[in-house]
């Protein structure tokens, strides 16, 4: 296919999106006066409903769950890609690694830096479990949670090395782990279909607003989120520091370095 083919495809296929767009605002009405409130009707609605106090997270998990099932699944996609694409080549093995950059020399770990990001990895985690296991009851929830516990991972690595993260966790847990959070959002699905309900209703006990145990599946699907997220990220990570740093083969030693470097230990 020729490039004038290719531009000739792009031009009509964005015109034809363009006019489909303008139709679409067309008939939106005028910005601040909606045929519906839905906000409003949403807080009247949500906590006698639901027994939520979070309505972002009603919305998110409950009112709307199935579409936020396919915002998850965009990212369990993405983050495939990305590890498919990125992922070590035939002779990227286990092998000696240095940090690399373009036209710089990376420098070593400060001390300050070890004993900030080592300081501040246990609350960042901590802080990422009290995001997801409250996201009903406040602003949060299982994407911001799990995004905060990969930023707790990303800590270790600027403490240390990427020898010291890797070996933290094994890689095939962690996509264990993402993949078992995105089958744990279609699981809690498929239990209101066994229960004669519609896909994703919420038909788990509601519990007493304000609690911990509360707003039925929500919590269970916060989790699900955290896990998916929280693990989709450090595996995106671990991709990209493996594809940041210089793989370079072990230096061969003469016999006599041999005899040298075990007569050391």
């Amino acid at each position: 296919m020729t490039r004038r083919t290719r531009t000739a495809m792009f031009l009509g296929s964005a015109a034809v999106l363009g006019a489909f767009l303008l139709w679409g605002f067309s008939g939106l009405p005028s910005f601040g006066h909606g045929l519906i409130s839905a906000g409003e009707m949403l807080n009247r609605v949500s906590v006698a409903q639901r027994h939520i106090t979070d309505v972002v997270t009603a919305v998110n998990f409950d009112y709307r769950g199935i579409d936020t099932m396919g915002e998850e699944f965009i990212f369990f996609a993405a983050v495939v890609g990305v590890a498919l694409i990125m992922r070590p080549q035939p002779g990227e093995g286990a092998r000696h690694v240095e940090d690399y950059a373009f036209g710089r020399a990376v420098p070593p770990t400060s001390d300050a830096v070890r004993v900030l990001g080592l300081g501040l990895a246990a609350p960042t985690v901590l802080f990422a479990l009290y995001v997801v296991a409250h996201g009903h009851l406040t602003p949060g929830g299982g994407f911001q949670g799990g995004v905060i516990l990969a930023t707790g991972v990303l800590l270790i690595y600027l403490a240390g090395e990427f020898d010291h993260l890797h070996g933290l966790y094994g890689e095939a847990a962690v996509e264990r782990a993402e993949a078992a959070g995105a089958a744990a959002y279609v699981a809690i699905g498929f239990l209101a279909l066994v229960s004669g309900s519609a896909f994703m209703t919420n038909v788990w006990p509601l519990g007493t607003t304000g609690h911990l145990v509360s707003a039925g599946s929500v919590p269970l699907i916060n989790t699900a989120v955290g896990v998916e997220v929280g693990a989709g990220f450090v595996l995106l990570l671990n991709t990209f520091l493996r594809q940041a740093l210089v793989i370079r083969p072990e230096p061969t030693r003469t016999p006599l370095e041999e005899a040298l470097n075990r007569s050391r230990w």
